[in-house]
């Protein structure tokens, strides 16, 4: 016969709280600044999800570098797996986990190339080394070997030794431009809350009759087995 500690949990149950909001980008800048003053990891990071030519999926972890009313941005390399996922399949889901907060929130929709003015007034905002390393990085490329690779940064290193340094066309961004937005807090005895956001298309969202806000609270029941050795 053993016993069950009992359940400690930081978050009791609360009466409204963010389920009560309506606008789910002003729900998203109140956490997403949450998480940024009191995460002890990146708040930006965030799983990206997209799925290859024969609709297997994939999943890697990239950064938020932006968000408003169009939709949330991340930049990478166009000719690497996700580029190429995301041209030939436009639509993806994005994950943020703040484990700090006990938070998540899930984004599902379709995606769109950033304009170039965008990418080019986000790259000149890298550090410079970041910048040389777009140039000569093939993302996810096979190496030919490590120093292959130093040798590349280093001849765009003199390439780009005075001036700006441009952007490589083969880089640039991309905004997920969400038709669904789902926020989880978690709460104790899984009784967590959740609320769901959609919309029939993106520019939707000045119109609440595309928006459906479901929220969804779980309960599960808890047992206390006793089991007597007979032995």
């Amino acid at each position: 016969m053993s016993d069950s500690a009992p359940i400690q949990h930081p978050n009791g149950l609360t009466a409204g709280d963010f389920t009560d909001a309506e606008e789910p980008l002003r729900l998203f800048a109140a956490w997403y600044e949450e998480a940024r003053r009191s995460e002890s990891g990146d708040a930006s990071a965030m799983t990206l999800a997209t799925v290859d030519a024969d609709g297997l999926p994939n999943a890697r972890m990239v950064l938020l570098k932006g968000f408003d009313d169009r939709g949330f941005v991340f930049y990478t390399n166009l000719d690497s797996p996700k580029g190429q996922e995301l041209d030939h399949t436009p639509k993806a889901a994005l994950v943020f986990h703040w484990k700090d907060l006990n938070r998540q929130v899930r984004l599902r929709g379709l995606v769109e190339r950033v304009e170039d003015a965008a990418a080019d007034a986000y790259f000149a905002t890298r550090p410079r080394l970041a910048q040389i390393g777009a140039w000569a990085s093939k993302q996810s490329a096979p190496l030919e070997s490590r120093m292959a690779f130093e040798k590349a940064v280093a001849l765009h290193i003199a390439k780009f030794a005075v001036g700006t340094i441009p952007r490589p066309p083969n880089w640039s961004g991309y905004r997920l431009m969400p038709l669904a937005m789902e926020f989880w807090q978690d709460r104790p005895y899984r009784l967590h809350d959740r609320v769901e956001f959609r919309r029939n298309a993106p520019g939707a969202a000045s119109q609440p009759k595309h928006i459906r806000r479901v929220v969804v609270r779980y309960l599960v029941v808890l047992f206390v087995v006793t089991h007597t050795d007979l032995s």
